[in-house]
């Protein structure tokens, strides 16, 4: 069960963004970088975190690393010392076969992680009907934010039928649609509408192709006899990670317009704007390859994090992508926050 204040902003939406991983030159753990970001998060209004996800880089499970358990307690523990006077919602990344994934619900559950971002990354051999099964089982120890991950990065595909089971699970309190894909994207909308729960369940883009047009959009599904009305209410993104500060202006500004009724027709340059700086941040030109690195160079650039660094010698910027980089930032100095983070800087790294 979800604590009912952090219920309520999650139903209302709000900006989460996937936390990286920062490291030093030779890949160990740059733990006073690490503290860094979760409090540059806070001070830039995120209404949570997600830690131990994609973003984060999936290899922080390897024993090899096994940074796993200690990623999530430092940031646990600069929320905690923070002492925000609002609710902040701490999520978890969960992944791996049943075992494992119990086994991080338990501990994301025992560090005081309010939900579980449940993947389905390599788990491709399985049916749905045992994915349903693994899942209601991790439901089972903390409450779950489902993740729909397009497959270029390691997701699959699932069908409507399986979005509608996965919705009437008591324990689920939100859905990340990340399939890069409007029509998979639609499945899952329809799919909430006809379970019962559908007012139970807030939908979170993850689509970073796509961010202000679904924040914009209220679907309108036709269940028997009545319309069901579903908007998209807040992001859960590996973009949000960077211009962070803007992003939360971002969806104020599309909210009090979505509320007040107003012409949301000026959103639609600003769309296309944040798509492209987001095709550069994730390297879309070379199949996402230089996705994590491309969040961690902008973070860099900014003086958050030391250097673009990945765990794998494999994650690393694309030819082209830096340029890439200094294009955005050139093209849309109005989506950046550098003077945010130029004022705060010092104090997010001196903290005790």
């Amino acid at each position: 069960m979800v604590k009912e204040d952090i219920r309520a902003l999650l139903m209302e939406g709000t900006v989460i963004p996937a936390h990286p991983l920062a490291l030093t030159e030779d890949k160990q753990l740059d733990e006073h970088s690490q503290r860094a970001l979760t409090n540059y998060y806070m001070d830039a209004g995120a209404g949570g975190i997600a830690v131990g996800v994609h973003t984060t880089q999936f290899e922080i499970r390897d024993p090899a690393f096994n940074l796993y358990e200690k990623v999530l307690r430092l940031a646990v523990e600069e929320v905690n010392k923070k002492n925000l006077d609002r609710p902040f919602i701490k999520i978890a990344g969960i992944c791996g076969e049943t075992e494992q994934a119990s086994g991080e619900a338990k501990l994301a559950k025992e560090l005081g992680y309010d939900l579980g971002l449940l993947s389905f990354a390599g788990l491709n051999h399985l049916t749905e009907e045992e994915l349903l099964d693994h899942a209601k089982k991790i439901a089972g120890i903390i409450p779950i934010f489902g993740f729909y991950l397009q497959p270029a990065v390691g997701g699959r595909l699932l069908s409507f039928d399986f979005w509608q089971e996965f919705a009437e699970i008591p324990n689920v309190y939100a859905i990340k649609m990340a399939p890069f894909d409007r029509y998979k994207t639609l499945d899952v909308v329809r799919a909430v509408c006809h379970s019962s729960r559908c007012n139970e369940i807030a939908l979170y883009t993850g689509n970073d192709d796509n961010i202000v047009l679904d924040l914009l959009t209220t679907y309108e599904v036709k269940v028997g006899d009545r319309i069901v009305e579903k908007p998209i209410v807040g992001g859960l993104l590996g973009h949000w990670a960077v211009w962070t500060q803007k992003a939360v202006e971002l969806l104020a500004d599309i909210k009090k317009a979505r509320k007040s009724g107003e012409d949301i027709t000026r959103f639609l340059p600003l769309a296309q704007q944040v798509t492209d700086t987001n095709a550069a941040f994730f390297d879309a030109a070379n199949g996402f390859k230089g996705c994590i690195a491309g969040i961690n160079e902008v973070l860099a650039r900014q003086g958050l994090l030391k250097g673009n660094w990945c765990l794998l010698e494999k994650e690393k910027l694309s030819p082209g992508q830096s340029e890439e980089l200094d294009r955005v930032y050139k093209d849309y100095p109005n989506l950046h926050d550098d003077d945010f983070v130029k004022e705060n800087l010092s104090i997010w790294l001196n903290q005790d």
